[in-house]
């Protein structure tokens, strides 16, 4: 049984529609960044390197987080807020790994103003084999239009230059999430708060 049913038979009000975090966008690019970190890890890393297991992990803990702290707001509005912000934590932990790969191997990383994370942005990849695409794309274009006073970017370097900026996206769709949700905290309160005034109201009408 999914978590969006889990509220069945439950009453009105007492416990609120919770769940349905895979049409959240956060979600939905975090599992995009999983996919792609597991996919640039299989290609780029050493299997020795325990570096290859926490990337993948950290990615993974990005979307798992998401989805279990929206599967807990019915009941904890303060571990769905714990749970996202570990989530975007696990993300920072994956993009300091990707900036080490990159510093580590004298490759750059781009400026956030470079035309290439716009461009990457707008493409809106829903599968790591879009991102896949619009990596060859460009190292194609670089290759065709190089010249002697450029050097064309290296697989690795898209790659890993790719994935920072749809950890980026993830990084920022969770911080307006978790702005939100803190709001709705504010006004709202959580399950305690519910709790007490259905019981209020029912010894009201009993």
């Amino acid at each position: 049984m999914g978590c969006e049913r889990t509220r069945r038979n439950l009453g009105p009000g007492l416990i609120p529609v919770h769940g349905g975090y895979r049409r959240l966008k956060s979600f939905q690019v975090a599992q995009l960044v999983h996919d792609v970190t597991v996919r640039f890890c299989e290609r780029y890393i050493d299997r020795r390197s325990r570096t290859r297991d926490q990337m993948v992990q950290a990615a993974r803990s990005g979307t798992q987080n998401i989805a279990e702290g929206s599967c807990a707001s019915g009941t904890s509005r303060k571990i769905e807020i714990k749970l996202t912000s570990i989530a975007r934590a696990s993300l920072e932990e994956l993009r300091l790994d990707y900036e080490d790969f990159l510093r580590q191997g004298g490759l750059p990383r781009w400026d956030r103003d470079d035309p290439r994370r716009q461009e990457l942005i707008d493409r809106r990849p829903r599968e790591a084999d879009d991102v896949a695409l619009w990596v060859k794309e460009i190292r194609r274009r670089e290759l065709s239009t190089r010249s002697t006073q450029s050097t064309p970017s290296t697989y690795p370097e898209i790659a890993a230059n790719a994935a920072l900026v749809l950890i980026d996206v993830a990084r920022g769709l969770l911080g307006r999430q978790l702005c939100s949700l803190e709001q709705r905290f504010l006004e709202e309160g959580g399950f305690t708060e519910r709790l007490h005034k259905s019981r209020s109201d029912f010894r009201k009408q009993r």
